[in-house]
């Protein structure tokens, strides 16, 4: 028999005015920043910018002629884009550090039972992140150029631009990172019962279709970067189906029932 006696809400008294809540926010976006910048300095020193630049040129220097170097056409490009790939390299680094002012900033209205899957999540969130832009950098990257420079002819030499470069990259970057969150989507999906899991099971054939739509608009018109973006998705999706299976059941409330599977 159910206990009739209503448990006290634990958030109850807890409410805090408008403009305190502007403050704490205030207070991380500060503290996300200071992060940045703290990485961003340290990458400075090293490997430094050129250094920075030297690494995520690898995988089209190794399609080019061995003599053949990036081209800056921008008067300012040889100041701006190593400022740039600086200040996007320290956010990424800082990724954990930002995920977890935003957690801090809305920790106070969470429950016991929300704080304990919060963490894991950003961690979760943070890995994934870091393997889809290692994935890019290592894999995709190196076949993407190996299959548009075997288009190129002989009578043409091939040397990109330093900007358009960076700018590719970093939107394969941003890409890749947020299309491997598929897992960190499903499960909360299925937590807070926006979805269950034999619906998203149902949806799979829908999702690949999906993936592959997402990967032909976000990547460029080759079909290496598009596979590799499309193909990843579909198996993280069935990663997040499994994952929701267990997370449901971490996460869940002391009085919340558990729900079949």
């Amino acid at each position: 028999m159910a206990d009739p006696t209503p448990k006290a809400d634990e958030l109850a008294g807890t409410e805090q005015p408008f403009v305190q809540h502007l403050v704490e926010l205030r207070d991380r976006i500060l503290y996300g920043l200071a992060g940045v910048v703290l990485c961003a300095i340290g990458l400075a020193i090293w490997p430094g910018p050129g250094g920075l630049i030297d690494f995520i040129a690898v995988p089209i220097r190794n399609h080019m002629p061995p003599d053949a170097k990036l081209i800056a056409v921008g008067v300012f490009s040889p100041f701006f884009v190593p400022l740039k790939v600086l200040l996007m390299s320290a956010m990424i680094v800082a990724l954990p550090w930002l995920m977890y002012q935003m957690w801090a900033f809305v920790a106070p209205g969470l429950y016991s039972h929300e704080k304990r899957f919060a963490l894991p999540l950003i961690f979760i969130g943070s890995m994934l992140a870091y393997v889809g832009i290692a994935f890019v950098q290592f894999f995709v990257l190196d076949q993407m150029f190996f299959f548009i420079q075997g288009f190129t002819p002989d009578s043409v030499a091939a040397t990109p631009d330093i900007a358009s470069y960076v700018q590719a990259i970093l939107s394969l970057y941003l890409a890749f990172g947020l299309a491997f969150q598929v897992p960190v989507v499903v499960m909360l999906l299925v937590r807070f019962n926006l979805a269950t899991i034999q619906q998203l099971k149902d949806f799979r054939g829908y999702f690949i279709v999906l993936a592959f739509v997402i990967a032909a608009i976000v990547t460029p018109p080759d079909v290496i970067s598009q596979l590799a973006l499309a193909i990843p998705m579909c198996l993280l999706y069935q990663v997040g189906i499994w994952a929701s299976h267990w997370f449901s059941k971490f996460s869940r409330a002391p009085e919340e029932p558990e729900a079949a599977d």
